[in-house]
């Protein structure tokens, strides 16, 4: 029976359908079509270096006089060449030995030597060659690398930064791409039944309302701008070198990666080491995420050597490096991993191990912590305990226990080897087969604290590290069999424009308690305010040790919040290191100067910035790292403190978001879901999260759904709901 057909039925179908559907494939296509532009950029990039490098050395075999072959081939007879005219080495390299012989005084052995001279000679020079730009010389060709290097450059940024997003709607879309096909037809709309034609009509309709979400259209903007920048064409020739001459060091790096030319970021650990650790292969199937190569190179190098230290710079990765170590002894047979950690980042730890793997996670902490023991003994998985409860737990102390791997994190602050909490870390490690410290703490600069975290795994090359004095290179090369650090510069080109992380901490009991009253007193600023960094509470602490690494690492902080109050007490936590608070109200001399006293300042600084609605734009260039101490639902107003990417160090920021309140909320309307989207779910069917919130409406207040209901109002609502408050 034919579809009834009718102006709606006609309108949307056919060229419309058609249009809906190109839309939607798209954007289905893009989380494919950016590595897949990145990888065909990393190519062209190849070979124009390898066509660069090849006129260099054609360059210098030009220049470079037949007479200096004799220092390759002293017996070598050039007479008869340099009478005939052959007065480079590259002239007789050119030419066919057939040539060379048919030259007066030139025989056949003559001319075999000289060729094989001029080889040798062109090796040598390619060995010597590497391409680096020449500004002077600014001519096409390196014009034209120029552009793809920078094109490669925001292609990956884009397709590491729009995967998770371009993937989720992606599988949404795709559950009503093949009904909705149909619909781009009149003819086939017509000679369907009524049925499939309503389907059809049904599909399309849910696809438009994808696509008219306001976050989809967002990310289709966003797709449509990575492709214009992954096109090399887009970028004018002075804008590209005005780039170079800003950051050399970037494109450096990124060409010596690409095309193998620099020394490993890991070259202190030696040749033989690195090679045999190559060898390794990870399998990752139980990783939900991508490493980076470096990050690769960190995971094998603690499953090859089985006792290690990754020491790398904060912001590097080191946790999903270790949980990519989990996640391939998992894969091998391995059932318990156990990770120590300051109580500070426990939480971080939970939820990056949820997000990141598909093992089972455990936190050891709380009232039900030794029945989430017990559950983990049983059923294997990752487990998370913090180091003042090491000595509590008594699921450690069970006969029998077997780690896979222990992991620890922030290793140096386990002390020296008599203290409580170095003692509770070396029982534990009785219990394991691999061990894997982890701290982001200079430590060639901190030898005692170096030497306590060897001598737990090597006590015999502990012994070799003298009180002091060893040079940093030399004494990374002494610890190279355990110990395994690299910073930015040595991974530059991996990075993207700016690195942001998420630490997430669990509200303390004073935090709770104030919390709670301003919950049951329905401030929604209240509750956001309560959430964040104010006197003893565990987001400051966190924010403290940030800092702390940072001075470590001679990093300028820049620290944000939207309350005056959370960053009075930020100032009193970290005394004279911060320098001052830049507001609205604060005179445009004395910001001025107040910039100027943190740009200039040698030492590690920390400068104090309020997030305000119609403020005065930020202008934290200087900073290194931005701490932001509570989330913001309009990315515009925190958007205003990040520094700017492209430079030569990569900006960090990190974003304190604390677990169980108000911040979560926050973070689930910045990415579109439902509010109380896990509280509802159930959290056993961690794969069918997206589909199980949709389908909660039987058993979620339709209150919280209610647009005609203010957002505060239903931000509010949702909190009292979680905490049993109505």
């Amino acid at each position: 029976m034919a579809a009834r057909s009718g102006p709606d039925h006609r309108r949307r179908t056919g060229g419309h359908a058609r249009a809906v559907l190109d839309r939607a494939r798209a954007l289905s296509r893009g989380a494919a079509d950016l590595p897949a532009a990145t990888e065909r950029l990393q190519d062209s990039i190849r070979t124009q270096v390898a066509a660069l490098e090849r006129r260099l050395v054609q360059d210098r075999l030009a220049e470079t006089p037949a007479e200096e072959l004799r220092k390759l081939a002293p017996d070598l007879r050039l007479g008869g060449l340099l009478d005939a005219g052959f007065g480079t080495v590259a002239e007789i390299r050119a030419a066919p030995v057939h040539r060379l012989r048919a030259l007066p005084g030139v025989g056949r052995r003559t001319a075999r030597d000289a060729k094989d001279a001029a080889e040798a000679a062109a090796a040598k020079i390619e060995a010597a060659t590497r391409f680096r730009f020449d500004p002077d010389r600014g001519d096409d060709d390196q014009t034209s690398l120029l552009a793809a290097l920078t094109a490669e450059r925001h292609a990956r940024t884009a397709a590491e930064a729009l995967r998770e997003p371009l993937a989720e709607h992606a599988e949404r879309l795709a559950a009503h791409l093949p009904a909705a096909e149909r619909a781009t037809s009149r003819t086939s709309m017509s000679l369907a039944g009524r049925r499939r034609a309503a389907e059809a009509l049904d599909a399309l309709t849910a696809l438009e309302a994808v696509l008219d979400e306001p976050g989809v259209r967002r990310l289709e903007q966003a797709l449509a701008d990575a492709r214009h920048r992954a096109d090399p064409d887009a970028y004018d020739r002075d804008d590209l070198w005005r780039a170079l001459e800003a950051e050399p060091a970037y494109y450096s790096a990124a060409i010596a990666n690409l095309t193998g030319a620099a020394a490993p970021a890991e070259d202190h650990i030696g040749g033989d080491l690195r090679e045999r650790v190559d060898t390794v292969e990870l399998d990752l199937g139980l990783l939900t995420c991508r490493l980076r190569e470096y990050q690769a190179f960190g995971a094998k190098f603690a499953v090859h050597q089985g006792k290690a230290v990754i020491g790398d710079e904060t912001g590097l990765g080191k946790t999903v490096q270790a949980l990519a170590v989990c996640a391939h002894l998992a894969a091998g047979g391995g059932r318990h991993f156990l990770v120590v950690c300051p109580a500070s980042v426990e939480a971080n730890w939970t939820a990056e191990a949820r997000r990141r793997t598909s093992l089972d996670v455990y936190d050891l902490h709380g009232p039900d912590r030794e029945e989430q023991g017990a559950k983990w003994l049983r059923e294997g998985g990752l487990a998370v305990a913090a180091f003042n409860a090491l000595h509590r737990l008594e699921c450690l102390e069970r006969d029998g226990l077997y780690l896979a791997l222990l992991v620890v994190d922030e290793a140096h602050r386990a002390g020296s080897p008599e203290l409580r909490r170095a003692l509770a870390v070396l029982d534990v490690r009785e219990h394991a087969r691999r061990t894997l410290f982890l701290t982001g703490a200079p430590l060639e600069h901190r030898v005692d604290e170096l030497r306590d975290l060897v001598s737990y795994l090597e006590p015999g090359l502990a012994g070799e590290i003298g009180p002091g004095g060893t040079a940093a290179g030399a004494l990374r090369r002494l610890v190279a069999p355990v110990y395994l650090r690299r910073d930015q510069e040595d991974v530059l080109a991996e990075l993207p424009e700016r690195i942001e992380v998420q630490d997430r901490v669990r509200l303390s009991g004073l935090d709770e308690e104030r919390y709670r009253a301003e919950v049951r007193a329905g401030s929604l600023a209240g509750m956001r305010r309560a959430a964040s960094a104010l006197p003893d509470s565990e987001k400051l602490e966190r924010l403290a040790e940030l800092v702390e690494a940072a001075e470590a690492e001679g990093r300028k902080t820049a620290v944000c919040s939207s309350f005056p109050d959370v960053l009075e007490a930020v100032q009193k936590r970290l005394g004279p290191l911060a320098i001052g608070t830049l507001t609205s109200e604060v005179p445009a001399e004395a910001r001025r100067g107040l910039l100027d006293a943190f740009a200039r300042a040698d030492e590690p600084a920390v400068l104090l910035a309020r997030l305000e609605e119609g403020g005065a734009a930020l202008d934290l260039r200087a900073a290194s790292l931005v701490v932001v101490c509570e989330p913001q639902w309009d990315p515009g107003l925190e958007g205003q403190a990040l520094p700017p990417a492209g430079r030569g160090r990569r900006a960090q920021v990190r974003r304190l978001l604390a677990q169980d309140c108000v911040d979560e909320r926050i973070g689930e309307l910045r990415e579109g879901r439902p509010l109380l989207f896990e509280h509802f779910a159930h959290r056993g069917e961690a794969g069918q999260l997206g589909e199980t919130a949709m389908n909660t409406r039987r058993t979620r207040p339709l209150a919280l759904d209610d647009e005609s209901v203010p957002l505060e109002e239903r931000i509010v609502t949702a909190e009292r709901i979680r905490l049993g408050l109505d």
